[in-house]
Order: C-alpha cells, then sequence, then structure tokens
C-alpha cells in the first residue's frame, strides 16, 4: 500500500454491520488497497481507570470489560486501542473474551440493545510512550494522536469508550455533522 495521507471517517465505527458483512476496519483497508487485520492481545474484567470511569458514570475502579487490540495495516502496527464497556453490558459475553467478533463488537452491542444515538469524541496529540514506540515503531520525536471516543444510547447512557492511540504523521480524520435545527 503507498504511503500518504490516510483519512479516515468514524462513522462506520459505531454502526453495526449487516449480516454477512467483515468489520469496519478490514472492509476500510481493502477499499484503500491494503490489508487490515487486529489482535486482541487482552480481553477481559479489570477495575476502571479513572478516565473512563468518569466517562461511563460508574465508581471510579469499578469494573469494566476491556478489550485491548493492536490494528495493523499490511501486517504493521498501527493503532493501539482499549475499549471498555460496563459489566452489566458486557459481561458474560464474546465481549470479555480474545476471538475474533463476526460483524464486529458494535454488531454484537446492536444484538445486545445497545446502538449508538449519539457520539463524542476528543482528539489531542501528545508524544508517545516508550512501549507505544515499541509497538507502533516509532522514534522518539514522533508524535501521536490520543482519540476517546463515547458512545450513547437513546437514553444518553454512555455504553462504550474507546481509547486509541496512533501515529499522527499522515493522518487526518473526517468528521461529517448532520446538525438538527
Amino acid at each position: 500500500m503507498s504511503s500518504g495521507e490516510w483519512v479516515s471517517s468514524s462513522v462506520p465505527y459505531v454502526v453495526p454491520r449487516e449480516k454477512g458483512e467483515g468489520d469496519a476496519w478490514q472492509d476500510e483497508a481493502a477499499a484503500k488497497g491494503g490489508v487490515g487485520s487486529q489482535r486482541i492481545v487482552r480481553a477481559g474484567e479489570v477495575p476502571a481507570p479513572s478516565e473512563v470511569a468518569a466517562l461511563l458514570l460508574i465508581g471510579d475502579g469499578a469494573d469494566v470489560v476491556v478489550r485491548q487490540r493492536v490494528i495493523y495495516l499490511d501486517d504493521q502496527p498501527t493503532e493501539l486501542t482499549d475499549t471498555y464497556y460496563p459489566v452489566d453490558v458486557a459481561g458474560g459475553t464474546r465481549l470479555e473474551g480474545t476471538a475474533k467478533i463476526r460483524g464486529g463488537a458494535v454488531t454484537l452491542l446492536a444484538e445486545l440493545g445497545y446502538t449508538a444515538h449519539r457520539v463524542r469524541e476528543e482528539v489531542s496529540a501528545r508524544m508517545p510512550t516508550e512501549a507505544e514506540q515499541q509497538v507502533l515503531v516509532l522514534t522518539d520525536a514522533e508524535p501521536v494522536l490520543c482519540m476517546t471516543r463515547v458512545t450513547l444510547n437513546a437514553d444518553g447512557r454512555p455504553f462504550q469508550v474507546d481509547t486509541s492511540v496512533f501515529p499522527a504523521s499522515g493522518q487526518r480524520l473526517r468528521y461529517e455533522l448532520e446538525p438538527r435545527i
């Protein structure tokens, strides 16, 4: 795949997939001539980090289900994403395991009755940690973008928090809004 600027939209990542469709990342990478994959390095219940607990509106340190992933493009690590769910949403589901979920977690959540009504994203930049440098194959002079996405249901309840880190170079995020009047 050729190098250059990568333009990505968040919409496919918060909408359930149709029956038989693969995951959004595989489709996005394929549309740009690449191969997208991911490896789930950890899944299960953990105490919620303070920032995540606040975003999920749960007690600091309350248990959550996490799925920690390394995202690859053409077998090269390109993103680190940790996704957190309240235990009453994801406990006892396939979200607690490291196996791939057909159609992705968003499709499974929809089957469980949780669909995105509102999504809030925040993006910042910083220098990578040593661990991030190693996994993403970065120098200590290359900044990363950090995106936090909170997904809320129709009742305004947050049921998913994603924290992602990816190299800033060559990235452009696209947001399309449909204002309500």
